[in-house]
């Protein structure tokens, strides 16, 4: 398998709402939803990845070579490399009934622990075995929560725990998802109180994914949480923001080691992996290339996709005089004055 194999049977297994693009940069799907596009005019996907164009790395081969050690420690459990999957939910309306949302998961999830990273999944509130996989896993997996009313959630982060699951997440950007607006359990707006209940529930790490403002850091710092995600929710809940990695170096250095600060956004090569981490993510998450390598190849395709970031982030670290992901900093990177 290579990867044009890998995004041509993707193609053929998909429902045309994805174009399974050589380079995934939200251009060919504007507004596509459902389906994978940003919102409105999907500028929001867009600028995430040109964002993360903008930034460069600084080649330096003059060193004592040694061993590359790109692993990382979070959870209590250490990982290959810091890049985890991001949640991707309703998976046969977005791509294709080639894989109903459990079997997706199922794929992720293994395929991803194969590789020696995990998959952040999709709680499906209607689905009793939506948990199935990341249990079969050996909790290897951190469900997803959305902004449900706050009993439902609560119930779903005991759910999690007694899954065994490494941690929980909740996506409270979610509350602007068009997709589960209106249902039998509506999404809104989470207060720091409510959230604070919900971390002190239970005994799991818990992270707050949907964070773009330093304010917003904050509060999720005063919640208690292990983790903050910067994220636009891939631009699909509000149109017209800035990019995750705009706000990444201005949030680390207001709640710098009060919290583990993760990042998603148009991160689509182990490079990105490593710009991601020199302005001061701890880890980066993935979203819409996991779709396409899962019907371009099960399974094996995700590990497959997880194994090829993982190499070109090896790579980019003997280029760049990086022996370890702690040596990662700002000054392993250039950035474009326009950015």
């Amino acid at each position: 398998m290579n990867y044009g194999e890998l995004l041509k049977n993707a193609k053929e297994n998909m429902n045309g709402n994805c174009k399974a693009c050589k380079v995934c940069n939200g251009e060919a799907c504007r507004g596509v939803m459902p389906g994978p596009g940003g919102k409105a005019t999907g500028d929001g996907f867009v600028r995430s990845y040109l964002k993360l164009q903008q930034i460069k790395v600084h080649m330096d081969t003059i060193y004592e070579e040694d061993t590359i050690d790109t692993s990382c420690t979070f959870f209590g459990q250490k990982f290959a490399f810091p890049a985890f999957a991001a949640p991707i939910a309703g998976t046969p309306i977005q791509y294709g009934p080639q894989y109903d949302q459990q079997a997706y998961t199922k794929a992720v999830v293994d395929g991803c622990k194969n590789a020696g990273t995990l998959a952040f999944t999709f709680f499906d509130p209607n689905d009793s075995d939506t948990l199935k996989s990341i249990i079969e896993a050996d909790g290897w997996g951190i469900p997803t929560i959305k902004p449900w009313p706050l009993q439902v959630m609560a119930d779903q982060f005991k759910a999690a725990e007694q899954a065994g699951a490494l941690a929980v997440c909740t996506d409270v950007d979610g509350a602007g998802l068009a997709l589960v607006q209106g249902g039998k359990n509506p999404v809104g707006p989470k207060s720091v109180k409510q959230l604070s209940t919900l971390v002190q529930s239970v005994k799991i790490p818990v992270i707050i994914k949907g964070i773009m403002t330093v304010a917003g850091a904050k509060k999720a710092v005063d919640t208690g949480a292990y983790a903050i995600v910067i994220s636009t929710h891939g631009g699909r809940v509000q149109d017209q923001t800035p990019a995750p990695i705009e706000m990444l170096e201005e949030i680390y250095a207001a709640v710098k080691g009060k919290i583990k600060i993760f990042i998603d956004g148009g991160i689509r090569s182990g490079v990105d992996v490593f710009k991601c981490l020199a302005l001061g993510a701890d880890a980066v998450l993935i979203g819409r290339p996991y779709p396409v390598a899962v019907y371009g190849g099960g399974m094996e395709g995700a590990t497959f996709y997880t194994n090829m970031l993982a190499a070109q982030f090896k790579e980019t670290l003997m280029m760049t005089a990086t022996k370890n992901v702690s040596e990662i900093n700002r000054e392993k990177v250039f950035i474009d004055k326009n950015f």
